[in-house]
């Protein structure tokens, strides 16, 4: 493929939502597993890529820290395997904080469209219902999915670097570069 693809799939009250650049493979929520095939091949998942090969710290480098900002927030990917999900970071007083770029309210909704989720203050603010979610735990604080929180994906500050530790991770890239 040659432009990923952002997929939801829902089951009850779960939702999963990832990109999707490869031709073939499955996204799961709670019960319900969507499978595709749309042609072409699927790398082999036993090949010895460069990724297998690539250093560690390497493949888990998102950012230099001084690229995210404080009064917005900065796209990544988080990826395992085919399967990436969309996030973003943003600067804190306590250091970087990365969530999923997905509202809970409306899953395919991206809380930052490519140029920076706005921030006021201490919240971040969904563009399409205005939903605020605090910037340091995602706890939604007004707007229709009040009480919820945005999903975290775990990183560090390590030598002026964001860096992926998220376990359910391999990898991760900014997507602006």
């Amino acid at each position: 493929m040659d432009e990923p693809v952002r997929v939801t799939v829902t089951d009850g009250d779960e939702d999963e939502v990832v990109r999707i650049d490869d031709t073939e493979g499955a996204v799961e929520a709670g019960d319900a597993t969507f499978r595709f095939d749309v042609g072409g091949t699927a790398p082999d998942p036993e090949d010895s890529t460069a990724e297998a090969t690539a250093d560690e710290a390497t493949r888990r480098h998102v950012a230099p820290v001084d690229d995210v900002p404080s009064d917005g927030t900065l796209r990544f990917e988080a990826r395992a395997g085919r399967r990436g999900v969309d996030g973003i970071l943003q600067r804190t007083d306590e250091g970087v904080m990365a969530w999923e770029n997905s509202c809970p309210h409306k899953p395919e909704v991206q809380l930052d469209r490519g140029l920076g989720a706005l921030v006021d203050g201490d919240q971040l603010v969904c563009h399409e219902h205005g939903a605020r979610f605090n910037c340091d735990d995602g706890f939604c604080t007004r707007g229709p999915c009040r009480g919820r929180s945005l999903t975290p994906i775990d990183v560090t500050v390590r030598d002026g670097d964001v860096i992926l530790t998220d376990e359910r991770f391999e990898s991760g890239q900014r997507l602006d570069a």
